[in-house]
């Protein structure tokens, strides 16, 4: 992909994000949350076998999470369990490249999808297993802007 197309890309998903919104009557829930600055990613999934049918999230967050977590929803959706955990894993290895405070918003809806999967594994044992919620490594916000204000 180009720089234009990934422009074009991102523009796109910015304006009309996919798979934005709660999902009704999903079988695993799982949240991302930076510690910093409060910002999180609720992931929803409906996973029916193997394969995940349908995937939502809802953010509080900059419009950079938005973006990821429409494109990652977009990738996740209708893949099988295997896939989705490679494909995560694939994208969390990129973002390792990443300066931390752009990484942070990749981080939040991966961390999110993962506690999605922890859930869906939990209810298996206990219906009425809580949500979990799991916390980013990376720092979004730049050293000099917390130190500035």
């Amino acid at each position: 992909m180009d720089s234009k197309e990934l422009y074009d890309t991102t523009i796109d998903h910015m304006i009309n994000p996919r798979n934005y919104g709660k999902l009704e009557s999903p079988n695993a829930v799982g949240i991302g949350k930076n510690p910093q600055n409060g910002e999180m990613v609720i992931i929803y999934l409906k996973i029916d076998g193997n394969m995940i049918e349908n995937i939502r999230f809802q953010a509080k967050a900059c419009m950079t999470t938005v973006i990821a977590g429409s494109i990652f929803t977009e990738t996740i959706k209708g893949v099988t369990l295997e896939e989705s955990k490679e494909l995560t894993s694939l994208m969390l290895k990129k973002v390792e490249m990443m300066p931390p405070e752009e990484a942070a918003c990749t981080e939040l809806v991966a961390e999110a999808f993962f506690a999605a999967l922890d859930h869906y594994e939990a209810k298996k044992t206990d219906p009425h297993a809580p949500v979990p919620t799991r916390m980013i490594a990376n720092r979004c916000i730049e050293e000099t802007e917390v130190k500035n204000g």
